[in-house]
């Protein structure tokens, strides 16, 4: 049974950092790709961005280029998000999802990921 778990959601001030996690169980994160999504109230479901599975790549949104990067840890089963300059406009549930198979013209589009987290909040107090 594949499980994904987030953590390390929380308060934070305009301007600060956080780092959150993804881990997992009942696959190798290894061989996935791992997004992160996140969503606000009364808003969709919005790509993050993606690390790639095999290169490390990473695809990443407009609003979060130069502030948020990921991370794997592969002998603990994770990936992890690393968000600074944290920002009002962050403030959402962020959610981590994995599937083998996505590349630059795929990544952003949650319906392909097989399999997602419980979600962490993030909130961020101006």
């Amino acid at each position: 049974q594949v499980q994904l778990v987030e953590s390390g959601g929380g308060l934070v001030h305009s301007g600060g950092s956080l780092t959150l996690s993804c881990a997992a169980s009942g696959l190798s994160l290894e061989s996935y790709a791992v997004g992160w999504f996140r969503q606000a109230p009364g808003k969709e479901r919005e790509a993050v961005l993606c690390i790639s599975s095999g290169n490390g790549r990473t695809y990443y949104a407009d609003s979060v280029k130069g502030r948020f990067t990921a991370s794997r840890d592969n002998a603990k089963n994770t990936v992890y998000l690393v968000m600074n300059d944290l920002k009002p406009d962050d403030t959402a549930v962020y959610y981590c999802a994995t599937d083998k198979f996505l590349g630059a013209n795929s990544w952003y589009r949650p319906t392909l990921y097989d399999y997602w987290g419980q979600g962490t909040q993030v909130t961020v107090s101006s």
